[in-house]
């Protein structure tokens, strides 16, 4: 193990560390002349603002993915884009801390109605009926996944997605012209000749949630863009870095 490798997981390691991680570090720390028999179960593939991310957290994030309505029909998502995803997280979730995380804390009756939006709608859940006990423990079981740790991941993802809202939607004011523009434009090319146009008034909500949504994205991948060149990220494992990072100093791109 490379001295400055070691010194960064001895950093990482206070934050998040797996058992027999610790352990087997700690030996390499105190008599590295001497060979050691621990069996290393996980380990950090990341440093975010000295939090460690683990080799476990990519695989879980990446199984967790297909719980993700936003996925559907997409691509499986690759370890790469699944740390991504992480270091993203990492860098929201410790600006929540900073400001005020009781706020955007959801409540257990908020987590328990998304989990059954998810088992009704998600397409890989209705396939096992994940509607029924049964089918959700299937469903489970076939992903290497605890109720647990589902109950986790849509937590933050809940606490993330409202502090986006919160933060990015005040000030921003969609008008009339811009709605109907769009309506114009956009949603009415879509029909073929002869098809039932629906009228703007019946569309006008759907039309400006849209383009609040595009406006909130905008403004929220320019300011993680910024949080993340402020920050300190480092990936420490190759094979995951950004492609066009690989083969180079290993920190991760935006």
């Amino acid at each position: 193990m490379s001295k400055r490798l070691l010194t960064r997981l001895k950093r990482a390691l206070g934050y998040a560390c797996a058992g027999t991680l610790c352990m087997a570090a700690a030996a390499q720390a105190q008599s590295p002349a001497q060979p050691t028999h621990a069996v290393v179960l996980d380990r950090v593939v990341a440093v975010v603002n000295n939090q460690a991310i683990l080799a476990s957290d990519v695989d879980d994030e990446a199984r967790l993915a297909v719980l993700d309505p936003g996925r559907v029909g997409r691509e499986v998502l690759t370890p790469q884009d699944a740390l991504e995803q992480l270091i993203s997280r990492a860098l929201i979730q410790q600006q929540i801390r900073e400001e005020d995380a009781q706020a955007t804390r959801p409540s257990q009756e908020e987590i328990d109605a998304r989990l059954a939006e998810i088992r009704k709608e998600v397409p890989a859940c209705v396939h096992l009926n994940c509607a029924s006990e049964e089918g959700w423990k299937a469903f489970l079981a076939a992903r290497g996944l605890t109720p647990g740790r589902v109950q986790t991941y849509l937590r933050r993802r809940l606490q993330v997605l409202r502090f986006i809202e919160e933060r990015f939607r005040q000030g921003i004011r969609i008008t009339p012209e811009e709605i109907e523009s769009y309506y114009r434009e956009t949603l009415l090319p879509q029909y073929e000749p002869g098809e039932t146009i629906p009228p703007l008034s019946t569309v006008a909500p759907r039309i400006q949630e849209i383009l609040l949504q595009r406006q909130v994205n905008v403004l929220f991948s320019d300011w993680l863009e910024n949080l993340r060149r402020q920050g300190d990220v480092e990936v420490l494992d190759p094979a995951l870095a950004p492609a066009e990072s690989q083969g180079g100093a290993g920190k991760g791109g935006a």
